[in-house]
């Protein structure tokens, strides 16, 4: 048994600990098996469950702050360990990842580590972000400088659509804002028809084989629908609108309501006797009356 690290220093707390955990003298066997690709899924998972702890968070209550702070170590967790593999292969530790970070912090805020202008509105400060980011890009010769090239590819497809968008709006790629209200209408409307052009009128239809679908004719609505996504993330983005945070909104409201469409069928539910479409569409708006009644949209 190794002894427990001392907690009055946490940070050589934590790198004692991912230490010890991967030793192959009495360390654990799980945190031993793991390699950077077989925990690469953690990150996002531990992303997403923090944002949720942040959704819930509330200042000065304890609870939520719990949550919160317990969510962050877990992400935190997932960097520490990343670190630690990388160690043994001396490719590179905690430290240098801190270090990293505090270097590349000071660069990027000449306004305030540096003697660039202090009175820099936040636009002002995201333009010089970026002409700074270029500049250590070509400084270390990367061979993708693209503007486009920090949108991580794993990010959720309509965020990142939305990301992408606003990238390439700071070089001026972008509707006029005087006028883009109307071009975004006209490029959605254009999407949209696009997209229902290679939609067969039965659903059921739609399946590769079958005697008059063409076999190609699925990718290429999926190619329509994605182009018609992307259009509303951008217009969106124009109107402030966060589009992945409007979606999930919508999910937690269809939950909500199809959980009281749940309880109002839960006998019929437990024996298998399902309603048939009209008749769930009834019992849909009933819940959402009764929803709306209480309060929640």
């Amino acid at each position: 048994m190794k002894p427990v690290p001392s907690l009055s220093n946490p940070y050589e707390a934590l790198k004692k600990i991912m230490s010890d955990l991967r030793d192959p003298n009495g360390g654990c066997p799980w945190d031993l098996e793991q390699t950077h690709k077989s925990i690469s899924k953690n990150l996002i998972e531990e992303a997403y469950e923090a944002l949720e702890a942040l959704d819930n968070f509330k200042s000065g209550d304890k609870k939520t702050a719990d949550h919160f702070k317990e969510e962050l170590g877990d992400l935190l967790l997932q960097v520490a360990l990343h670190a630690q593999i990388a160690s043994e292969s001396n490719d590179f530790n905690l430290d240098d990842v801190i270090l990293y970070l505090s270097e590349k912090l000071i660069f990027r805020h000449p306004h305030v580590f540096g003697d660039a202008p202090e009175s820099l509105s936040s636009k002002e400060v995201l333009h010089n972000w970026e002409l700074l980011k270029a500049q250590e890009k070509e400084k270390k010769a990367e061979q993708n400088t693209s503007i486009l090239g920090s949108v991580p590819r794993h990010l959720p497809a309509l965020l990142r659509a939305e990301k992408l968008g606003k990238k390439a709006a700071r070089v001026g790629f972008d509707w006029p804002k005087e006028n883009a209200g109307p071009l975004l209408r006209e490029k959605i409307q254009e999407e949209l028809e696009e997209f229902l052009a290679e939609l067969p009128d039965n659903p059921a239809d739609f399946t590769e084989g079958v005697c008059g679908i063409n076999p190609d004719q699925k990718d290429r609505a999926e190619e329509e629908l994605g182009d018609l996504l992307f259009a509303i993330s951008q217009w969106a983005r124009h109107y402030g609108i966060d589009p992945e945070k409007a979606l999930q909104v919508s999910n937690e409201k269809f939950i909500r309501r199809f959980n009281r469409m749940e309880e109002k069928t839960a006998d019929r539910l437990a024996k298998g006797n399902y309603p048939d479409w009209q008749e769930w569409e009834r019992i849909y708006r009933e819940s959402r009356a009764e929803l709306l009644a209480e309060g929640y949209k």
